[in-house]
């Protein structure tokens, strides 16, 4: 087991999910976001969720979710929620309250300065997710394959348990563990070979290169 914990995000057939799952994943996510090509609908999510062994973290990504939104995906066999749009420390920390599931925020970073937005959430969430910002008018808030500069978080304390997410790939992973220290590696669109469709061989590749770093 690697002492990196790794979140493969944004699977939707059981023969990916299988191979995050024999690739060592620890983490693995679900979109619920319509406008995303990995968004999977509730009935198949907890088909999925169903093949996943109790000691891996089954992560529901939502985009400033409504509270029935959250309600379906918790039924649909979620065990962490990722919140990844503009909720604000108030809303994480509702959500947090009503439903009793870990809750990951996503901060969205360009520069040092974004890196302070995570202080707001101390007490709201349980963990930050530093990710790439996406470009203003963007359709997406995450999964486009883009990378933040790392340096920004050397010599830098997050408040909170944190990973680090935004154009990761089995090719680079390693040197943004050297660099950044990260406890946690998140990747989707690095592990596809189209948007939305995941590779096997890339889950493996990847997984094998956080092992080794």
């Amino acid at each position: 087991m690697s002492r990196i914990a790794t979140k493969i995000c944004g699977l939707s057939t059981p023969e990916t999910l299988d191979a995050a799952l024999k690739a060592g994943a620890s983490h693995v996510g679900f979109v619920f976001f319509p406008k995303s090509p990995r968004h999977v609908d509730f009935d198949r999510a907890a088909g999925l969720t169903a093949r996943v062994p109790p000691h891996v973290v089954s992560v529901g990504v939502m985009v400033d979710p409504d509270d029935d939104t959250i309600t379906q995906a918790k039924q649909a066999g979620v065990t962490a929620i990722q919140l990844h749009g503009h909720e604000t420390p108030e809303r994480t920390a509702a959500i947090r309250a009503r439903f009793g599931l870990p809750l990951w925020k996503a901060i969205s970073v360009k520069t040092r300065a974004d890196l302070d937005q995570g202080r707001a959430y101390t007490g709201a969430a349980d963990f930050l997710l530093y990710d790439a910002k996406t470009p203003d008018g963007a359709s997406l808030p995450g999964g486009m394959g883009l990378r933040f500069d790392w340096t920004l978080l050397v010599g830098f304390t997050p408040p909170l348990p944190w990973g680090l997410s935004g154009g990761l790939d089995p090719d680079n992973v390693a040197e943004a563990v050297t660099v950044t220290r990260t406890p946690l590696v998140d990747v989707s669109s690095g592990v596809e070979s189209s948007p939305g469709i995941k590779d096997v061989d890339k889950i493996a590749a990847f997984c094998k290169a956080v092992s080794r770093s």
